[in-house]
């Protein structure tokens, strides 16, 4: 079934077979599938997206009788399509201006066929990633580690207005199912000695979370991963590289906006995000050198291990990402702010003195690099592959 629907509002006016063929005529030109379900809202709010096709003038008020409807079945904005035939355009921009004087967000879609047609599909993406999004279980393993002190987050307004919902999981459950984790006897070894010492229960970290995971339900998870450090003398670091890898978001440190940030992205990308802190700023140059000791290995052309940055211990991931277009994005965990920035991935270092798997990125906008430096949200941001900032701007509208 497409997911983009399309209802249809006429005057009695006009003759309903001759606006009929136009109907067809204009939506075949604009070269997306769709779901004429003409005159008969019932359904609405059953696609990912709901077009009202303002096909002729005098429309306003059958318009007006049906909003009610429409609000009770569809949060979504209302968007009006319209092909400005008939007077449909001056009856769209009566209804919007209806729709502003009542708080409710609206928008027309009108335009060349070219412009429709990439207008609807942005929009298409982003509506079925909301939905995505608002079927999801977060899970947040231990609490938010003790130095994001501007990283808290209120488990309500999230759910109000993503639809996520965040679960609880204390440490100490997760450390039990580590314990109730047989150890793997088929880990290779890379003939780096901390590195293989510590192999086998990174491995085991991995399967106790993918057990997490599944008892709960969940479409990711954040950890105070730290914890793992002194509980079992070991990180969480390949085991974040792989579940990423594999669909689910995996974060680090308990950092829920960050968490979030990483949902988003994924629902609508269907791709994973790099979490990180940026480790030097050149606000002249306007680059950025991002660190972390953890990368999702589909992001990678390829990996090194190594031990953890900070403790010495465990396994740490050294990642090395193609260069390319990239975006940094971050929500501050109430949904409020957010920074989305497009630049280019120019290398990735590997400098001994910073976590393992280090980016340097330059920026589009080098004036945005005095964002770090004077309203930052937080210390983690998500680097995505791929230039993204429409389509996030429209998601966080």
């Amino acid at each position: 079934m497409p997911s983009i629907a399309i209802y249809a509002i006429t005057s009695e006016l006009h003759d309903a077979d001759a606006v009929h063929s136009a109907t067809i005529e204009f939506l075949n030109s604009l070269g997306f599938d769709y779901d004429l379900r003409g005159d008969d809202f019932s359904d609405y709010g059953s696609h990912a997206l709901h077009l009202i096709f303002i096909r002729t003038g005098g429309t306003e008020g059958q318009f007006k009788k049906i909003l009610p409807l429409l609000q009770r079945q569809s949060g979504q904005p209302v968007y009006l399509l319209t092909s400005g035939k008939s007077n449909s355009l001056a009856a769209s921009m009566e209804i919007l201006s209806y729709l502003y004087q009542h708080h409710i967000s609206g928008e027309i879609i009108h335009g060349s066929a070219a412009y429709i047609s990439q207008r609807v599909s942005m929009l298409e993406k982003a509506e079925s990633a909301k939905r995505k999004w608002s079927r999801c279980r977060l899970g947040v393993v231990g609490k938010p580690s003790d130095w994001l002190i501007s990283s808290g987050t209120d488990y309500d307004v999230v759910k109000q207005r993503t639809g996520i919902s965040l679960v609880d999981i204390p440490m100490d459950e997760l450390l039990a199912l580590y314990e109730q984790t047989p150890v793997r006897d088929d880990v290779q070894k890379t003939g780096i000695g901390p590195v293989d010492l510590a192999l086998a229960g990174a491995y085991r970290i991995y399967d106790a979370l993918r057990a997490v995971v599944k008892k709960y339900e969940l479409s990711g998870f954040t950890i105070r991963c730290f914890d793992l450090l002194s509980a079992v003398h070991n990180t969480g670091c390949l085991a974040l590289a792989k579940l990423n890898a594999e669909g689910i978001v995996a974060g680090c440190e308990g950092d829920i906006p960050a968490m979030l940030t990483m949902a988003i992205a994924q629902s609508a990308l269907s791709c994973s995000g790099f979490q990180a802190n940026p480790a030097f700023v050149d606000v002249d140059a306007g680059e950025i050198l991002f660190a972390h000791c953890t990368i999702p290995f589909d992001m990678v052309e390829r990996f090194e291990y190594d031990t953890h940055f900070e403790s010495g211990i465990g396994v740490g991931i050294r990642g090395f990402a193609p260069c390319g277009p990239v975006t940094v994005f971050k929500v501050s965990g109430d949904l409020t702010r957010h920074f989305i920035a497009e630049g280019e991935l120019l290398a990735c270092e590997s400098s001994p003195g910073l976590c393992r798997t280090q980016m340097r990125i330059r920026l589009n906008d080098k004036e945005a690099a005095s964002y770090f430096l004077r309203h930052p949200i937080g210390n983690h941001h998500i680097i995505v592959q791929g230039h993204h900032r429409a389509l996030f701007k429209q998601l966080l509208m």
